[in-house]
């Protein structure tokens, strides 16, 4: 069980993240960058809680990965002046997981479980009183002899996280007080982050270099920040620790990181559907297969941000290169294919 108690409400979140990484995450929410209308919303909820008295509403995040959920949730008991512990759904196998997190719960502390749809059904079902009225009901004993405790726990704000929402059921979801989803990040606040995370890093950092690092970031500040870092390796090893946009790019396309933010798998999975399969439509299995991965891969880490770019569709009959796709590969559109298709 993993737990931090913070009397002064400073200090890096106790989580698995690597401590740089902890010194790059914002420690406090006006730090944030971007994501101003959940910020809003979360700060309303929290200065209403800590004017009644009472604790914070359950509050579910989403969206997809890097872009702040850890951080919000670790951000929230900083602001609350009150303790955290953290959890992952997928450690959380059985009720009795749970219970030491439930019964540890200080008055109006925060329980973070992130990737919360992997939760198992029992250890959903337990939950359920505990988030609606604060208490658990413990089977003891098998049989006719079984007798069940009423426990009550001290009331407490479960944050919950996830990147596939739709995965997490009904009456759970319903639970939650406060939804919001996370989106990816502009350009300009990449770059803003960019600047911030270059500052902590003791690294120098121009307007344009920020932009172009932003620009082939896919729109999340955790790719901004390791792409930070390895260009601050390659600036260290390669330029004598200087720092331009040119020095930026070499570094960016030594890993093969695009303008548009594309890695070399990307680009494979691209160069798939048009080599292979003569710009689509294929079924997702079939790239998966010429590719020798696996679909799920494809699904939840590479086609959501070339469908955001629009370099392919999703057809009834299947995955497709749309003009833009062809483009970017260096491949003139075909014969009456329309800006999208």
């Amino acid at each position: 069980m993993e737990s931090f108690r913070q009397p002064s409400i400073q200090g890096p979140p106790a989580d698995d993240a690597p401590p740089e990484d902890r010194a790059l995450r914002p420690q406090r929410m006006e730090e944030m960058i971007g994501q101003r209308a959940v910020h809003e919303r979360l700060m309303i909820a929290i200065d209403a809680a800590r004017k009644r008295g009472e604790s914070l509403g359950h509050i579910l995040l989403d969206g997809p990965p890097g872009l702040g959920k850890t951080t919000f949730a670790t951000c929230i008991p900083r602001e609350l002046g009150t303790t955290l512990q953290i959890a992952s759904g997928a450690a959380l196998a059985a009720p009795k997981d749970l219970l030491p997190y439930l019964t540890n719960a200080a008055e109006s502390s925060v329980l973070f479980i992130d990737e919360i749809h992997r939760l198992p059904i029992a250890v959903e079902e337990f939950l359920y009183p505990a988030m609606e009225d604060f208490r658990i009901d413990i089977t003891l004993g098998d049989g006719v002899a079984a007798r069940t405790i009423n426990m009550p726990l001290r009331p407490f704000t479960l944050v919950g996280a996830t990147t596939r929402a739709g995965l997490i059921s009904a009456p759970l979801r319903d639970r939650f007080v406060i939804r919001e989803h996370l989106d990816y990040y502009s350009p300009a606040e990449l770059a803003a982050i960019v600047h911030r995370s270059a500052g902590k890093l003791a690294m120098p950092m121009d307007d344009e270099t920020a932009d172009e690092i932003a620009h082939r970031s896919r729109g999340t500040p955790r790719l901004a920040n390791n792409r930070l870092r390895w260009i601050r390796d390659f600036s260290t090893s390669r330029a004598d620790d200087q720092m331009s946009v040119g020095i930026a790019r070499t570094a960016l396309e030594m890993q093969g990181i695009d303008e548009l933010g594309l890695d070399g798998f990307d680009r494979k999975y691209l160069e798939t559907i048009q080599r292979v399969f003569a710009g689509g439509p294929v079924g997702i299995e079939a790239i998966a297969h010429t590719m020798s991965t696996a679909s799920d891969t494809l699904e939840d880490d590479v086609e959501p941000y070339l469908l955001r770019c629009e370099l392919i569709v999703r057809t009834p009959r299947g995955r497709r290169l749309t003009a833009k796709g062809d483009e970017h590969l260096g491949a003139p559109p075909k014969a009456g294919q329309s800006k999208l298709f």
